[in-house]
C-alpha cells in the first residue's frame, strides 16, 4: 500500500485546498494519472500518481484545505509483473548510440517534476523519465521538456517516432482517464442564505484563490507601513512612438501595449534608485538589495488578482517584454500558471488605466517594498509655457515602504520615470 501525501508543490507552502478529485475509490489508476487538482498560491496543480495500482481510500473532499504531508489517499500497488512498455528504456538506450538521444535512466527511479511539468509531459507525448532535469536536486524543469522535444524532432531518424509512441501508450491512456474523468458533473459550490432583519443574506465560502489574496493582502499591510504618491505623466510622445512601432510588432504577432515601455523605464529607475528593488528580512533586521530585476504584472483573472512575474526585465527588449507579457496573461486567465511563473518578483506594477479610474493606494506585493499603479489616460487642459494646451495625460501611484523609503526619494524615483517616458528617445538612450 502507497500512502499518497501532499507534497510541498511550492516554495513555503504549507496547506493547499482540494479543488477535484479525478479518481474514486476502487477505480485503477497509472503511473502519472492525475489523482487531485490542488489550489496551493493563487495556483492550480495536479498531483499524479506515483504508482500504478488501485485507489483504495480517499480521505479528503472538494473543498477540504489539508497541510503538507497529510495522507490524500492509499494506493494499492500489488505485485503485477511489469509490462512489455516498461522495458522500452532499454530499447531506447540501444538506438542512442545512433541517434545521439538524451541519457537514459537505469536506476528505475522516478523522475523529480512538478504535476505541471508531468501534466506538459504528457500533452508532448513525452516520458519523463527520460528527460535529464537540470533543476534543483535534477528537477526536471518545463525548458528541460522543450530541449528534449527539440533534440527528438532533430536527431531521431523516420522510423524512430513509432518506438516513441509505443513507449508513451500509457501516457495517452493517462490522458484519456483524465477526459472521461472531466465528463463528470461538477461538485457545486456550498452556499446557504440566512434571513436577517434587512433580509436574505447569502453566504458564500472564502476559498481557493481570493482566499489566498486575502491572506496575503492582510499580510502585506500589517506588516508594511503604507505611504502613497500620486504624479501625473504626460503621453503623447510615447503614444507617437507606439504607433511608429506597432507595424513592425504586428509583422510579429506581437500585441504592443504601453506596459513594455514602462517596464523598461522602472527598470532604469530601479538600478538608480536601488532601495526599490530591495526587501527587509524581518528575522535578521537586514536589507537584501536585489541586483536583478523582475517585475511582477498584476493581472486581473476570472479568479482574482494573481501576479505572474517576467523574470531579467533587464535584459529583454520592448518586443520581448510585450510578448511576455501576453504569454503570461493567456496563462493567468486560463489558470496555467505555476509557481515558477509568480514567484521571485521585486518590484510590481498594476495597471487599470483600461479600466478606469484616477488614483489609488495600491497594496504592496510582501515583501517587496514598493508598487506603481497606472490609471486611465485621458485629455486634458495643461498648461505649457504660460499656455493652456490639451494633452495626453495619465496618473501615476506610488506606494512605498515607509520603513525603508522616505517620501523624497520616492518622489524622485517617479520624476525619473515621468523623464524617461516624457521623452522617449532619452529611454532608448539609457537603455542597457
Amino acid at each position: 500500500m502507497v500512502e499518497f501525501k501532499l507534497p510541498d508543490v511550492g516554495e513555503g507552502m504549507h496547506e493547499g485546498e482540494i479543488v477535484k478529485v479525478l479518481v474514486r475509490t476502487g477505480e485503477s489508476v497509472q503511473q502519472d494519472q492525475p489523482l487531485l487538482e490542488v489550489q496551493t498560491d493563487k495556483v492550480n496543480a495536479e498531483l499524479s500518481a506515483p504508482v500504478t495500482g488501485v485507489i483504495r481510500e480517499i480521505f479528503i473532499v472538494e473543498g477540504e484545505t489539508v497541510e503538507v504531508g497529510t495522507t490524500l489517499l492509499v494506493i494499492d500497488a500489488g505485485t503485477e509483473p511489469k509490462k512489455e512498455e516498461e522495458k522500452l528504456p532499454e530499447k531506447v538506450a540501444n538506438t542512442e548510440k545512433t541517434v545521439n538521444f538524451a541519457p537514459v535512466r537505469t536506476d528505475h527511479r522516478r523522475s523529480l517534476a512538478t504535476p505541471y511539468v508531468r501534466q506538459l509531459a504528457r500533452e508532448m507525448k513525452l516520458d519523463i523519465e527520460l528527460v535529464t532535469g537540470t533543476g534543483a536536486a535534477g528537477r526536471v524543469t518545463e525548458e528541460d521538456l522543450r530541449q528534449f522535444a527539440n533534440r527528438m524532432q532533430n536527431s531521431v531518424p523516420a522510423q524512430f517516432p513509432a518506438t516513441a509512441a509505443s513507449h508513451g501508450r500509457h501516457l495517452e491512456a493517462s490522458a484519456a482517464a483524465v477526459e472521461t474523468t472531466q465528463l463528470q458533473p461538477k461538485t457545486e459550490t456550498v452556499t446557504r442564505v440566512a434571513t436577517s432583519s434587512q433580509g436574505d443574506i447569502q453566504r458564500l465560502p472564502l476559498k481557493g484563490i481570493r482566499k489566498k489574496i486575502a491572506e496575503h493582502m492582510v499580510k502585506s499591510v500589517t506588516i508594511i507601513p503604507h505611504v502613497t504618491s500620486v504624479d501625473e505623466l504626460e503621453m503623447d510622445q510615447l503614444r507617437a512612438l507606439r504607433e511608429r512601432l506597432k507595424p513592425h510588432a504586428d509583422k510579429r504577432n506581437i500585441k504592443l501595449t504601453f506596459l513594455p515601455f514602462f517596464i523598461k523605464a522602472l527598470v532604469i529607475a530601479l538600478k538608480e534608485f536601488p532601495m526599490l528593488n530591495a526587501s527587509i528580512d524581518d528575522s535578521t533586521n537586514e536589507i537584501l538589495l536585489k541586483r536583478f530585476y523582475n517585475i511582477g504584472i498584476a493581472t486581473d483573472t476570472p479568479e482574482g488578482l494573481i501576479v505572474p512575474v517576467i523574470k531579467d526585465a533587464d535584459h529583454k527588449s520592448i518586443f520581448q517584454l510585450a510578448e511576455e507579457i501576453n504569454q503570461l496573461a493567456r496563462l493567468a486567465r486560463e489558470g496555467k500558471l505555476t509557481m515558477e511563473h509568480i514567484t521571485g518578483g521585486t518590484f510590481t506594477i498594476s495597471n487599470v488605466g483600461p479600466i478606469g479610474g484616477l488614483q489609488a493606494t495600491p497594496i504592496i506585493n510582501h515583501p517587496e517594498v514598493a508598487i506603481i499603479s497606472l490609471h486611465k489616460m485621458e485629455k486634458r487642459w495643461v498648461v505649457r509655457e504660460d499656455e493652456g494646451v490639451i494633452r495626453w495625460m495619465m496618473n501615476l501611484s506610488l506606494s512605498f515602504d515607509h520603513r525603508l523609503i522616505d517620501g523624497v526619494t520616492a518622489v524622485r524615483f517617479t520624476n525619473r520615470i515621468k523623464e524617461l517616458l516624457e521623452d522617449p528617445n532619452l529611454l532608448f538612450a539609457e537603455m542597457v
